[in-house]
């Protein structure tokens, strides 16, 4: 891809990003689309030159038919990304199946780790048991970074009341540590309007989700939350980690208890 909109530079080009730039077209695009819904905000990040080439990353987990659905609605060609790590639930992977099926998702990637990587890196499998990040780094943000090489920006399915850490999301945002967009077109929703939004188009809830799973990760790292529990503390249960290092906070994999 060869990007010669001012502040995307080429990406084959080796030339630094200028993220002051990049910053100030993040803050225009805010600016433009602040009194907007979800929709508008997808339409501006997949059609408005300013935001570049974008692709959805989905991890086909307990809300993310909801975007899915809206990103079909805009324009079904939309690269959906979805990574794979080798330790996911099978209801995830059957559900991604009927997912792209029903949606009719005409260009969905299946990201994963290169096999002899993780054989050199995690032999047996139990990289998570000592080193959490390391284990996210090498199955879910490595091949996500390399598959992301060639796009400006990123749709993520993050909203505000998942985590105190995202409390203040806005709808676009320069991404920690590279030159991409991130855009959150549900940023502003809340759990009703997700519920209402599935309910209204008849769209099927992740099958874990009844079982007590608001938040789906991998089968290892993914704990029932209790009701009235914040939804994502399922994840990494008895652990000092929030994200799994694809969401960065001020340059850092966020720790619970911190802010953003």
């Amino acid at each position: 891809m060869k990007n010669t909109s001012a502040g995307f530079p080429g990406r084959n080009t080796g030339a630094v990003p200028d993220r002051a730039a990049l910053q100030a077209r993040v803050e225009a695009l805010n600016a433009r689309y602040r009194h907007h819904g979800a929709t508008a905000v997808l339409e501006g990040a997949l059609r408005d030159p300013e935001a570049g080439k974008i692709a959805m990353v989905s991890s086909f987990g307990a809300e993310s038919v909801a975007l899915l659905h809206l990103v079909a609605m805009v324009d079904r060609k939309t690269p959906v990304l979805f990574i794979d790590t080798r330790l996911l639930f099978t209801e995830t992977l059957v559900y991604q199946q009927d997912i792209a099926e029903r949606l009719r998702l005409e260009n969905l990637q299946i990201i994963k780790a290169d096999q002899q990587d993780l054989d050199r890196q995690d032999p047996y499998g139990a990289l998570r048991l000592s080193d959490t990040d390391r284990c996210c780094d090498i199955r879910k943000t490595q091949p996500l970074n390399n598959a992301l090489a060639g796009y400006d920006g990123w749709i993520s399915g993050r909203k505000r009341y998942q985590a105190k850490t995202r409390a203040t999301l806005e709808f676009f945002e320069l991404e920690d540590g590279t030159d991409r967009i991130k855009v959150n077109p549900l940023a502003h929703w809340g759990p009703e309007d997700v519920r209402a939004y599935m309910e209204e188009n008849r769209l099927p809830r992740h099958p874990l989700v009844a079982q007590g799973y608001p938040s789906i990760g991998c089968a290892p790292c993914t704990s029932k939350v209790a009701p009235g529990e914040d939804p994502r503390s399922g994840r990494w249960k008895g652990q000092n980690k929030e994200e799994c290092g694809i969401h960065f906070v001020n340059g850092k994999a966020v720790r619970k208890g911190e802010r953003a």
